[in-house]
């Protein structure tokens, strides 16, 4: 199908199951909020080699403490939760500069502990902030206050799509666009520098005889295109970029491919618009790229 002057491809985006957290960050000014956030999200891209997969949510506007604050998504497996949002938290949040951290998924029924009050060395009290039970610790530039408890749910991993162009600037100008599009929508993140994916990979490796949990995703290679077998690039694609998204819920994953899709296509050059998938080796969730615009 066409979409403008862009091809759709008869594909579908391949996502997989994981657990998910929200951290609301606030601080004293946006500026630190953000700060924060971006050093609580580091080294978070794929769970192929880092230890979670997390992003920037968006803006919180209603904050248990009254100060501006941002969101972000931690995805990890259900067992490593708890490890990963204690760490981040503990090394990121409480020693940024006026830094707080709160539970973002207050109702989640699925709940752990991070004892962080134990970093105030028997010196910490326990406090209500906006009705919730905290935590206030003592620290060099005055008193770090947070929450200890936090909600995890389901949620997927892995929503994408490849924007192609003739050239280099084209195609990531119009990815940049799809994360624009993606960046205030609730409920989903993309995960990578700047949300967009220059080096997409796939499960394993073909032609080495060590075992490696992933490789360049040779099919999607553009220079590859007429010396293998399997290339998948269309004629006049140079240049591929994929958005990678994680998501609390299949609608929100939809919507957010579906808007981002959109915003490509709009800035202009696209000439084609794919998804990498792993023939449903990889997870469960199939998200049809055409099913998106099915209803227009």
């Amino acid at each position: 199908m066409m979409l403008g002057e862009t091809v759709i491809l008869d594909t579908f985006a391949e996502a997989f199951p994981i657990w998910v957290s929200r951290i609301i960050i606030t601080a004293d000014t946006m500026e630190w909020a953000y700060t924060a956030a971006q050093e609580a999200t580091g080294f978070a891209t794929s769970k192929i080699y880092c230890p979670c997969e997390a992003g920037i949510e968006g803006v919180v506007h209603d904050t248990p403490d009254g100060r501006p604050g941002v969101s972000i998504l931690i995805s990890a497996e259900k067992k490593q939760m708890r490890s990963n949002v204690s760490d981040r938290i503990s090394q990121c949040i409480l020693p940024a500069p006026t830094a707080s951290a709160f539970d973002g998924l207050p109702d989640a029924v699925d709940r752990f502990h991070t004892r962080m009050h134990y970093f105030g060395d028997g010196y910490e009290e326990r406090c209500i902030v906006g009705g919730r039970n905290c935590w206030r610790i003592p620290v060099m530039e005055g008193e770090y206050i947070g929450e200890e408890r936090y909600g995890t749910v389901k949620g997927i991993a892995g929503g994408n799509f490849l924007v192609m162009a003739a050239d280099r600037l084209t195609a990531l100008t119009a990815a940049e666009a799809g994360v624009r599009a993606i960046e205030p929508l609730p409920d989903v993140i993309t995960g990578f520098a700047g949300g967009i994916v220059g080096s997409g990979s796939k499960v394993g490796c073909k032609n080495y005889r060590f075992p490696m949990p992933a490789s360049t995703n040779h099919a999607w290679c553009p220079t590859l295109r007429g010396t293998i077998p399997d290339s998948e690039v269309p004629d006049g694609v140079n240049s591929i970029y994929e958005v990678v998204i994680n998501g609390i819920g299949e609608d929100a994953v939809k919507t957010a491919m579906k808007a981002g899709i959109e915003s490509a296509v709009e800035a202009g050059g696209v000439l084609n618009i794919g998804a990498s998938n792993f023939g449903g080796k990889l997870g469960p969730h199939r998200f049809m790229l055409r099913e998106l615009f099915s209803s227009e």
